[in-house]
């Protein structure tokens, strides 16, 4: 019996998705997925491009030949052993650095105010469960596991903490931005409220928003619960810190929810 994949392969225009995670909105692309391994999805819009397994290359769009980036990661796939668990790669930030000019955002100068570095994404993610919106959720592998192990570890405890948001790719950062500018904001508008894309550590595979039940998203108020009380006590032994404090040097509102594992 095959063994369903677990990663999210990732390229800077193309993710390969498994499939077993993915719903079709049609009937023929579901029964494309059912006897599939992959979901190729296209990074700009997430729009679904093929089916990928043993029955071969299934087109979900016309015109797939001419999709970028899709005769590398058919050859990923091709030669991909899920039970291998080496460390992710980095997907070049080329193109995102074209882009950051084509927005007109001066890449030197932000970082230069903000002491932030881009952050590349890595080339590989695994699925660490589902976030509180029952989305799966990807990290890298290392950063999977001691999330699994800390959210059990506060179970036992009486503990629930559930994770809002982890991975994010550079083209969800950039389309944030590109809605905004056709709405009329400016860039230093813009920057007022979001970070500059590719300068987030959610990209890196490593950060991860955490909540609990009861308690709204990405608010303060999460540092009076128990669940943040546990984290302060108990998170560094997993290998997690909470990276923007009040009075952090990088300028960035006080987040309490806001974790990110690190090897150090």
């Amino acid at each position: 019996m095959r063994r369903a994949p677990t990663s999210l392969l990732n390229s800077e225009t193309i993710e390969a998705w498994p499939a077993w995670l993915l719903r079709a909105r049609g009937n023929a692309d579901a029964r494309a997925l059912a006897h599939a391994d992959w979901c190729l999805r296209r990074k700009a819009d997430g729009r679904f491009l093929a089916a990928f397994g043993p029955q071969g290359l299934h087109a979900l769009m016309s015109r797939l030949a001419r999709e970028p980036g899709l005769g590398a990661m058919l050859e990923r796939l091709a030669v991909f052993d899920a039970r291998k668990q080496a460390d992710a790669g980095a997907v070049p930030l080329a193109g995102l650095q074209a882009r950051l000019g084509a927005l007109g955002l001066d890449e030197v100068a932000y970082a230069a105010d903000t002491g932030l570095a881009l952050v590349a994404e890595p080339d590989r993610l695994e699925y660490a469960g589902r976030d509180r919106w029952r989305r799966p959720l990807w990290l890298r592998a290392s950063a999977a596991a001691a999330w699994q192990r800390m959210r059990a570890a506060a179970a036992v405890e009486g503990i629930t903490i559930h994770a809002i948001s982890g991975w994010r790719s550079h083209d969800y950062q950039l389309g944030i931005f590109e809605r905004k500018l056709a709405r009329g904001q400016t860039v230093a508008q813009i920057l007022a409220v979001n970070a500059a894309p590719g300068y987030s550590e959610h990209h890196g595979g490593e950060a991860l928003d955490l909540g609990t039940p009861g308690e709204p998203p990405a608010e303060e108020s999460f540092e009076t619960t128990p669940a943040f009380a546990w984290l302060q006590r108990r998170a560094a032994g997993f290998g997690f810190t909470m990276s923007y404090p009040r009075g952090n040097p990088h300028g960035i509102v006080y987040e309490p929810w806001h974790w990110r594992w690190s090897r150090e």
